[in-house]
């Protein structure tokens, strides 16, 4: 067994600071950072994304349903631990490595199908994860400029502040992720305990003063005929509520983060998952309830004092201004950070698809370098939408349910195939409850489509491009012989001659042509050691390849055979591996054959065929400068 694929060099004094950490084996990307996390620390690094819509949820529920946006927040809480979390519960189970559901979808459509397929899967993650970030701190700066004591050259500034703003994001991820987590812990801890202050104070206050109750229920009544009616127009508009159900697809990227083993990690995920819903839930109830009682609904409105800030708004209200503005801080500190989650979800994500399909470059296996490309993403992003967090709320929640749609599809698949019927059943119930929640999304806000869109294109297009540039990379990890091809190389002394072969060509005659053709016209000796050569290429959409190549005799010819994904560079790497193995200098033969040139790269990049010798020869370039060590190709 010999590693055959070289690693990405990092001189330089720059290169190699960008390139730290970098890792181009897939099993060490698997296993993610050397450093693990306890998953309540990990759940931090989640949270401030899901934690951080606090600050704006509940403004959003009681601008959607009114007077019932008790009941319509109620019924995303059943949503949320009856439905997403059990579902991710679940693919935490089955992809412990943090591919999340695409890797539980990835094989459901062959080779390029189920490539791009994943890619669009991508395009919809991309979308949740970057918007993420520059509406978080779209927000941010919202909260920031409304405050009274800003000073007044910032007036009108918005855009200005949020690029600031991700770009202090974009240095605390250059710093490490170590540090990342650290100022998460610390943010949310302070945040959820100012906001069970101002949670609990309001309930307080609702307690002493019922009537504002007794008011809410009278409104209630006068205004829906029925409870039916209540509950039916809660379900109809708790769709609009989706932004209060991020985070579970973060939770899920980052578990190789989480310390411990495949078990422990698992295990701690699912408490990640588990504690996150809960708290948040509890928050959610509460506040919808209370800002609905206690604020005059006028307020939510825009240019309202509690527009985008109810629980702020009650801080003031209740707890004075001084605490009023350490709430606001908090809020914009938080807002600010929840953009962490969604860059910790990408650094975790893009590694294990993308370069594997060779659709973006080793590089990709290092953290600064995908920080700097999602930190550039998030600030043309902003500049596009002049930092407006309407404009982005709906691809926003398009992201969002994309990806729980396509957690909750693969989950059933899962229980399905395994026999599960109950498990089948519930699954898919939530399944249909989220595609409903999408579409009534979609139809809502069709803007959020047209922006998932525009990543879905722009991912498989330089998707694409990079296989295209990386089509003649050695792309071989290792090689294994079987007992009989070991015995056929062990018997070869000196240079080891080959002969290229199509497997459809497999009758005797053809072998002994073949044969007869390298005697006469490359002058060989009947002594030398020759064997005839033959790849077949089952999954030419694969790019990574490890070669397990078999023995066989026919017709008395030595013959090597293995599947791959492509012939040239599989060659290559076994000539290449021959040489390190018997010391000689492997030789290479093939038949000439005519066609257009632009087909046979076409048919190269798509089949993995094509032109064979001249590639073949160019990747041996490419893998081995020295001209006196490269084996050689002939071709007659």
């Amino acid at each position: 067994m010999v590693l055959v694929k070289r690693p990405v060099a990092t001189e330089g004094t720059l290169r190699s600071w960008l390139l730290q950490g970098l890792q181009t084996d897939r099993k060490q990307i698997e296993h993610g950072p050397h450093v693990k996390h306890p998953w309540w620390r990990v759940m931090c690094l989640t949270g401030v994304d899901y934690f951080s819509t606090l600050g704006y949820q509940p403004g959003i529920a009681a601008l959607a349903a009114g007077l019932l946006s008790p009941l319509a927040t109620l019924f995303l809480v059943a949503l949320t631990l009856l439905g997403a979390l059990p579902v991710y519960r679940r693919v935490a189970a089955e992809s412990p490595y943090g591919q999340g559901s695409i890797a539980m979808l990835e094989k459901l459509a062959p080779q390029w199908w189920g490539k791009l397929f994943v890619l669009a899967l991508l395009g919809f993650a991309a979308t949740d994860f970057v918007i993420t970030m520059t509406l978080s701190a779209a927000d941010a700066t919202a909260h920031i400029l409304e405050n009274p004591f800003v000073p007044h050259f910032l007036e009108g500034q918005r855009v200005l502040v949020t690029l600031v703003l991700l770009a202090l994001l974009g240095g605390v991820f250059l710093m490490g992720f170590t540090e990342a987590i650290g100022i998460a812990v610390l943010l949310v801890f302070v945040y959820l305990a100012l906001n069970a202050v101002v949670v609990a104070t309001a309930i307080l206050h609702v307690i002493e003063a019922p009537s504002v109750v007794v008011n809410w229920e009278n409104a209630l009544k006068a205004t829906y005929s029925s409870p039916l009616a209540m509950i039916g127009l809660s379900l109809l508009v708790m769709p609009k509520l989706a932004l209060g159900m991020s985070g579970f697809e973060t939770g899920v990227a980052v578990m190789p983060v989480v310390k411990g083993d495949i078990q422990e990690r698992i295990r701690g995920t699912k408490r990640l998952l588990t504690t996150a819903a809960l708290i948040m839930s509890v928050f959610l109830i509460f506040s919808s309830f209370v800002t609905t009682v206690l604020i005059p609904h006028q307020e939510f409105e825009e240019g309202g004092e509690a527009a985008g800030r109810a629980l702020a708004y009650l801080a003031h209200e209740y707890l004075g201004n001084l605490f009023g503005t350490a709430y606001d801080i908090s809020t914009i500190a938080i807002l600010w950070f929840a953009g962490a989650s969604a860059m910790a979800g990408l650094i975790n994500l893009v590694p294990r698809y993308l370069p594997r399909y060779g659709m973006a470059p080793e590089w990709t296996g290092a953290v600064r370098p995908l920080v700097l490309v999602f930190s550039a993403i998030a600030f043309a992003i902003t500049i596009i939408f002049d930092a407006d967090v309407d404009a982005q709320g709906g691809a926003y929640a398009t992201g969002v349910l994309v990806l729980m749609l396509s957690a909750a599809v693969a989950v059933t698949l899962s229980a399905r195939r395994k026999g599960q019927r109950a498990a089948t059943a519930g699954f898919a119930t939530i399944s249909a409850v989220l595609a409903y929640t999408l579409v009534d999304n979609v139809i809502e806000r069709p803007d959020g489509v047209k922006i998932a869109s525009f990543f879905i294109v722009a991912i498989i297009v330089t998707s694409l491009i990079s296989r295209a540039t990386r089509s003649t990379e050695l792309r071989v990890t290792e090689v294994h012989l079987d007992p009989l091809a070991e015995e056929y190389v062990n018997e070869a002394c000196g240079d080891i001659h080959l002969i290229a072969n199509e497997p459809h060509k497999r009758d005797q005659a053809e072998y002994n042509e073949k044969l007869r053709e390298q005697w006469i016209n490359h002058r060989l000796r009947s002594s030398e050691p020759i064997m005839f050569v033959e790849v077949s290429v089952p999954d030419a959409s694969e790019f990574e390849t490890e070669l397990h190549v078999k023995g066989e005799e026919r017709y008395g010819h030595k013959i090597l055979t293995i599947e791959s994904s492509a012939v040239p560079n599989t060659l290559a790497a076994l000539l290449l591996y021959l040489r390190d193995r018997t010391g000689g200098t492997p030789h290479i033969y093939f038949h000439w054959a005519e066609g257009n040139p632009i087909v046979a790269m076409l048919r190269y990049l798509v089949f993995g065929g094509g032109d064979v010798p001249p590639l073949t020869r160019e990747v041996l370039r490419q893998a081995e400068p020295d001209l006196e060590r490269r084996p050689h190709v002939h071709v007659g």
